[in-house]
């Protein structure tokens, strides 16, 4: 699967967001009502920072057990009403709801700006501290992903850095499959966005199997059965934050403005959104 080791999760009377994740940016206000702009004639609002609640408190008791019995439903099934049920679940009952979820994964949008960054930088020629752009042309494909991840996400000994870099790594590697005839030194808008969207995705799946996925494997037929299983669940996932991205990208706000932080984390509220609609 090109994971982590699943673990068996963080346990409760822990933070539910962890005092090394970084603080989350902002999400973007709510659109005002549709006929009450038009009959005011107000323009939309511009990004702006939107008031955040007081910080999650601690997890509760067994608080990925439902998510666990699900997802063990599924890997022995493959029903993926399972797989709705554990992310429902992992949303609303490991992690507090969407809103503080998307705290949570703070770290994620963050990386995902920098990877943004970086990949903006070099197609415009923009000095990078610590990186040669002449050195890097002379570096062959995997060598040169493996120097960006460095620039985009140091280790510092957190099991969230691991999860954040192997994110980064595989969404250069999945951007330059989606444009082969793309030069990672020289991405246009559109391969900046998907690479960015395409880390966002990977990076919830890696946490979501860090915390649960044993349950999976634990159950499932077979490690090949284990395998398809999260493929599939990956997949899901990514189809749900892409279509995040999709409605915000619909309502004028894209991963390529100044308030890409808070695209990023408001796209990951909404797709949390969604997954706690399947809680059960």
């Amino acid at each position: 699967m090109g994971t982590s080791t699943s673990s068996s999760g963080p346990g409760s009377g822990v933070p539910l967001v962890p005092p090394w994740v970084p603080a989350a940016p902002p999400l973007l206000p709510d659109p005002p009502d549709a006929d009450v702009q038009a009959e005011i004639g107000a323009q939309p609002p511009a990004e702006e920072k939107a008031p955040e609640p007081n910080p999650p408190g601690n997890a509760s008791p067994a608080r990925f057990g439902p998510t666990r019995r699900a997802l063990g439903d599924y890997g022995r099934t493959g029903n993926r009403d399972d797989l709705r049920r554990a992310l429902g679940n992992y949303v609303s009952r490991g992690y507090g709801g969407s809103r503080s979820t998307s705290s949570r994964f703070a770290g994620t949008a963050t990386t995902a700006s920098a990877l943004g960054g970086v990949l903006a930088a070099l197609a415009n020629n923009t000095p990078i501290p610590g990186l040669d752009r002449t050195l890097l042309a002379t570096m062959d494909a995997d060598t040169l992903l493996d120097t960006l991840v460095e620039v985009v996400r140091q280790v510092d000994g957190t099991q969230d850095a691991e999860a954040e870099r192997r994110s980064t790594r595989d969404a250069l590697s999945d951007t330059l499959k989606r444009f082969p005839d793309a030069d990672p030194l020289n991405l246009d808008a559109t391969g900046r966005a998907y690479a960015i969207e395409r880390f966002v995705a990977l990076d919830v799946f890696n946490r979501f199997y860090l915390d649960v996925g044993a349950a999976v494997q634990d159950n499932a037929p077979n490690p090949t059965q284990a395998l398809a299983r999260l493929a599939e669940a990956k997949a899901y996932i990514g189809e749900t934050v892409a279509a995040a991205f999709r409605r915000l990208e619909q309502a004028g706000h894209t991963v390529n403005s100044n308030a890409v932080s808070s695209v990023i984390r408001t796209a990951l509220r909404d797709a949390f959104d969604i997954f706690e609609d399947y809680t059960g």
